[in-house]
Formats: structure tokens, C-alpha cells, sequence
């Protein structure tokens, strides 16, 4: 079998929260080049609308749906738009999420309960309803949720983030125990350093130094995650579930010396 018939997505519905920016984007278009009619979850319209119309100017299928992750309804109604528009979604990639720098003693509740409802509650939430529909449509599928490096060894001014990305790691495979028998494989995605639109001016500015950090000499781009994104998502996975795929240059094996 070639590499283009092993990763191929021809017929697969997907849908990528947090598609508006950053690593959602490339993930989305990822997706879509290779076969997948994709749904794109997000809260800022105009830059769905606008990765909406390069999807398809590039060949591919697309809608752009408004919701922001932590709303239940807005999530159910983003799954009806998907099964309207393409058929089930049997592609989750669960990406959306926000981050903050608060030292511990000084974290407000507030940003607290943003922090964790955004980065574990809507992963979790969103992957219920993917596979309730899943099975209720007959289906298998491939949850993907997006962990960080900071789910395995945190830093300062992180805690929330951290918590809630190790977090995310222990659910994916909580549910791949429950999902997997079922023809539905979870599995996770934990990015180093990855330069976005989001990230780029901190860590070309105060952030450059961290970059002796990761034995590969560089940031991530948003490309190197293509590999993992592709062989989660696709049939080339097919026998890998609960896992959680490191991409980070190599940081944490630095950090494990």
C-alpha cells in the first residue's frame, strides 16, 4: 500500500475546533488536502469565512460554524451543521484552547475556571457528543486531542495550562479504554514549542532563549505537526489508541537527563 492510500481521508468528515487560528488552521488544511470534507469550529467568523473560501479555491469541502467550545448548545448544533452539510463527523480534532502566564498565588478564579473549562472540559465534552454520534450513525472514528509538553513537566506561571493539559492526556486514555472496542481510537498530540501567528513575536523576542532548551536547536513550525496530525486522523493509525504523540524536538527528553 503507498503512503498516499495509507494516510488518505477520501470520505471522512472532520471537524477541528479552534480552526480560527494558530495550529487549528494548519490542521484544517491539512486535513482537507488530504481528502477530508472538513468543519471548522471557532468563535471569530471572519477568519472561518476566510479559511472557508481557501479550502475550497484549494479543491477541498468546508463550512465554517460559530461556537465557542465551552457552549453545550453551539456544540451540538456545530455536529448538526456537520452531519447536515457532510454526514457524521467520524474525525475529531479537539484543538481549541487558550493560555495564560499567572503565577499561582496571584491566579484569579476567573482565569482559573476559563483556563480549565476551555483546555479539559470542552476536550472532554466535544469528544462525548463525537462519539455519541459516532455510534449512534453505526461508525467508528479517531478522536485527536490536542496535549501540550506541559502536560508531562510544568513551568512557571503555567499552573492552569498545565493542569489542564496533563489533564487531557490521562482523558485520552480514559477514554480510549472505554471507546476503543467500539471502533473509536482517542489519541493525543503534545506539541513543544510550536511558532504561530499567536506566539511568534515572544518567541523571536523575550522567549528566544528557550530554544537552547530543545536539543533540535529551533522552534517547532506548524508543519512538523502534519506527521502525527495525519497518522492519528487516518487509517496509517489504526492500530494505535490511547497514546499521546510527542513532537517537541526532543525537549523532554532534555528535560529527563
Amino acid at each position: 500500500m503507498s503512503a498516499a492510500q495509507l494516510f488518505k481521508l477520501a470520505g471522512k468528515v472532520a471537524l477541528v475546533t479552534g480552526a480560527s487560528s494558530g495550529l487549528g488552521v494548519r490542521f484544517a488544511e491539512v486535513l482537507a488536502d488530504n481528502g477530508a470534507a472538513v468543519v471548522l469550529v471557532a468563535r471569530r467568523v471572519d477568519r472561518l469565512a476566510a479559511l472557508k473560501s481557501k479550502i475550497e479555491a484549494a479543491g477541498g469541502k468546508a463550512i465554517a460554524v460559530e461556537a465557542d467550545v465551552r457552549d453545550r448548545v453551539a456544540m451540538r448544533a456545530a455536529y448538526d451543521a456537520a452531519e447536515k452539510a457532510f454526514g457524521t463527523a467520524t474525525i475529531l480534532i479537539n484543538n481549541a484552547g487558550v493560555a495564560h502566564a499567572d503565577r499561582a498565588i496571584e491566579l484569579s478564579e476567573e482565569t482559573w475556571q476559563r483556563i480549565i473549562s476551555t483546555n479539559l472540559d470542552a476536550v472532554f465534552f466535544w469528544a462525548q457528543e463525537a462519539a455519541r454520534r459516532m455510534l449512534a450513525a453505526g461508525q467508528g472514528g479517531a478522536i485527536v486531542n490536542i496535549a501540550s509538553v506541559l502536560g508531562f513537566s510544568a513551568d512557571k506561571g503555567v499552573v492552569a495550562y498545565a493542569a489542564a493539559k496533563a489533564g487531557v492526556i490521562q482523558l485520552t486514555k480514559a477514554l480510549a479504554l472505554e471507546l476503543s472496542f467500539k471502533g473509536i481510537r482517542v489519541n493525543a498530540i503534545a506539541p513543544g514549542w510550536i511558532v504561530t501567528d499567536i506566539n511568534s513575536d515572544f518567541l523571536s523576542g523575550a522567549g528566544a532563549g528557550m530554544k537552547r532548551q530543545i536539543p533540535m536547536g529551533r522552534f517547532g513550525e506548524v508543519n512538523d505537526l502534519d506527521g502525527p496530525l495525519l497518522l492519528l486522523a487516518s487509517d496509517a493509525g489504526r492500530y494505535m489508541t490511547g497514546t499521546t504523540v510527542v513532537a517537541d524536538g526532543g525537549q523532554l527528553a532534555a528535560l529527563h537527563v
